[in-house]
C-alpha cells in the first residue's frame, strides 16, 4: 500500500508539472539558477477567463518605480475624465486708467505641467503670450505701471517629496511641481570637456535665470570616468551649484537640470514678451513666496500679495494626451503635476499627504483597497513606495470597470516606444502588449495588458524586480522572454 500511495504521490506532482504554463515553468527556472535567482521578485499573469498563467511572489511588496504612474494615471483620468484641462488664469490688481494700468498683472497657476514646454501637446509659448496679451486688451490695458507676477501657490508644500535623493532633486526628472511651473520647471546647460582638472565648461542656454546665483565646481575627469554631473540646487534660495565630473571622452551635451522657480520664470519670460512687442511695463518680474509676499528677482519680500480680478483663462491638452505622455515617456513632472492637481480639487490642498487622501477615496471608488498598497508620491521616483504585483493586477482590472478605461490603454505605450524602446523592438504582435515600464538602480518592472486580436484586454500582468545586480539589459532579456511566452498562451 505504502508503494502505490507513493506512486499516486508522485503522478500528482507529474501531472501538477505538467499543468504549467511554459511561461510559469520559465520563472522557475529563473528563481533558482537564472540572473534572477538572488533577487527580490514576483510576477502575476492573469488570463480574462480567470486562469493564473504565472504566479511568483505575488502578495509580496517591491519598489514599483515608475510602475507607480500606473495608478497616478489611472485614479486620474477617473476622476477628471479623459477630457478634463488645467486652467491657468489672468487676471490684475489696481486701476485701469486711460489704458493704464497702475497695478500688477498675475498669471495664477492651477498645475498645468505643459506650460512653456516644447511637446507637441502644449500651447507654443508664442500662441500661450499671445492669448494672454489678448485679454490685457480686452480690458483695455495697453500698458502696465506695475510687475508682472508668478503665482504658483495653488499647489502648497514643497515642490519634491522629502524622501526623493538629494542628487534627484536637481535633475530635470525630480525638479518636482508647483502650480505655475514653465517648461517643465527645467533648465538646459550645454556641457563639454575641458583639460583634465579642470571644470567642465558649461554655458545656461534656456530659460535664462538672472536671478540665479549659478557656480561651477565640476571636474574634467579622465577618459573613461564617465558623467556624473548634478546640479545641487533648492527653492529655499537663488542658488545652485554644479558638481561631478565629466570626462575627456566625452562628447559635447546639453544637460537638463531643475530650475526651483518656475512661477518666476514664467513671469520673466512673458514681460520680456510685452515689452518686445510694445507694451510698456515699468515694474518688474516677480512670483509669490510661501508667506503669500511679492518676491520680485531680487528676492527680497516686498508687499502681501493682492486679489485679483480675473480677466480670463486657457486651458492645457486633455489630461488623456497628459497622461500619454506621462506613461510613454516616463515623466515624472507631468505624473506629479496630476497627483497633486486631485489632492488640490478632492481636497482643497495639494500637499502629499492630502493628495494621498484624495488618491485613497478615489481607489475605494474603483473597489481597490487602498491599504494593499504603500504610495508616497504620484511618479515613483521614491523608494519608499511598495506595490504587490497582486494588488496591481486587481488595479489594472478594476480600471478596465472605468468609464475613462479606453484613455488609460490608449496611455500604455508598446515595446519599441518610449521607455519601451529597446524593449522586444522587433516582435511581430508587439502592438498588443501595453505595458508600463518601471526602473531605477537594482529595480526593473512591467504591468499592464496584452491584448487578444479585437483589441481588449486578455492578460492582465505585473513583473517586479527588485534587488538586482544583474545588468539592466540581461533581466529586461529575461522579462522579454517571458512577454514572449505569455503571448504564445493566448
Amino acid at each position: 500500500m505504502k508503494k502505490i500511495a507513493a506512486f499516486l504521490c508522485g503522478l500528482l506532482v507529474l501531472v501538477h508539472a505538467g499543468a504549467q504554463t511554459p511561461a510559469q515553468q520559465y520563472v522557475n527556472r529563473q528563481s533558482h539558477s537564472g540572473v534572477l535567482k538572488d533577487a527580490v521578485w514576483g510576477a502575476l499573469a492573469v488570463h480574462r477567463d480567470g486562469r493564473t498563467l504565472v504566479s511568483l511572489n505575488q502578495s509580496r511588496r517591491m519598489v514599483p518605480a515608475s510602475n507607480m504612474k500606473l495608478v497616478t494615471t489611472g485614479t486620474a483620468l477617473h476622476y477628471f475624465g479623459p477630457d478634463g484641462r488645467f486652467r491657468t488664469e489672468l487676471g490684475y490688481t489696481g486701476e485701469i486708467r486711460d489704458g493704464v494700468l497702475e497695478g500688477d498683472v498675475y498669471i495664477i497657476g492651477h498645475g498645468d505641467p505643459t506650460l512653456g514646454t516644447r511637446d507637441s501637446i502644449a500651447t507654443d509659448i508664442g500662441t500661450l503670450f499671445r492669448q494672454w496679451k489678448s485679454l490685457l486688451k480686452e480690458a483695455g490695458i495697453q500698458a502696465i505701471h506695475g510687475r508682472i507676477v508668478g503665482d504658483g501657490t495653488a499647489f502648497e508644500g514643497n515642490l519634491e517629496h522629502r524622501t526623493w535623493g538629494y542628487d534627484d532633486i536637481g535633475t530635470y526628472y525630480g525638479t518636482g511641481t508647483n502650480a505655475l511651473s514653465f517648461y517643465a520647471n527645467a533648465i538646459d546647460f550645454a556641457v563639454r570637456a575641458a583639460t583634465p582638472g579642470e571644470p567642465a565648461r558649461v554655458e545656461q542656454t534656456y530659460p535664462q535665470t538672472p536671478w540665479l546665483h549659478f557656480q561651477n565646481y565640476s571636474i574634467t575627469g579622465p577618459a573613461g570616468t564617465g558623467n556624473s554631473l548634478y546640479l545641487y540646487t533648492t527653492d529655499l534660495a537663488p542658488h545652485a551649484e554644479l558638481r561631478g565630473s565629466f570626462a575627456t571622452d566625452r562628447k559635447p551635451k546639453t544637460e537638463h537640470f531643475a530650475n526651483k522657480f518656475g512661477a518666476l520664470t514664467c513671469a520673466y519670460y512673458f514681460r520680456k514678451y510685452l515689452q518686445d512687442t510694445g507694451c510698456e511695463v515699468t515694474g518688474s518680474y516677480a512670483d509669490v513666496d510661501r508667506s503669500g509676499h511679492i518676491r520680485p528677482g531680487s528676492f527680497v519680500p516686498e508687499e502681501k500679495a493682492g486679489k485679483p480680478t480675473v480677466l480670463g483663462e486657457t486651458v492645457s491638452a486633455p489630461i488623456a494626451d497628459i497622461a500619454r505622455i506621462t506613461n510613454v515617456r516616463s515623466d515624472n513632472f507631468y505624473a506629479e503635476a496630476l497627483f497633486r492637481a486631485m489632492g488640490e480639487d478632492r481636497t482643497g490642498v495639494a500637499l502629499f499627504d492630502s493628495c494621498l487622501v484624495a488618491q485613497r477615496q478615489v481607489l475605494t471608488e474603483l473597489s481597490i483597497d487602498p491599504d494593499g498598497v504603500r504610495q508616497v508620491d504620484g511618479c515613483g521616483l521614491s523608494r519608499m513606495n511598495y506595490v504587490s504585483p497582486e494588488w496591481m493586477v486587481g488595479f489594472l482590472q478594476a480600471m478596465q470597470q472605468s468609464p475613462a478605461f479606453g484613455a488609460f490603454l490608449s496611455s500604455l505605450p508598446h515595446p519599441g516606444e518610449g521607455t519601451l524602446s529597446a524593449l522586444l523592438p522587433s516582435q511581430a504582435g508587439r502592438e498588443r502588449i501595453c505595458i508600463k515600464s518601471g526602473s531605477m538602480d537594482g529595480v526593473l518592472c512591467y504591468s499592464g495588458y496584452i491584448l487578444a486580436p479585437d483589441g481588449s484586454p486578455e492578460v492582465t500582468l505585473s513583473i517586479m524586480t527588485n534587488h538586482t545586480t544583474a545588468t539592466p539589459k540581461e533581466v529586461r532579456a529575461v522579462l522579454a522572454h517571458l512577454l514572449k511566452l505569455l503571448m504564445e498562451e493566448i
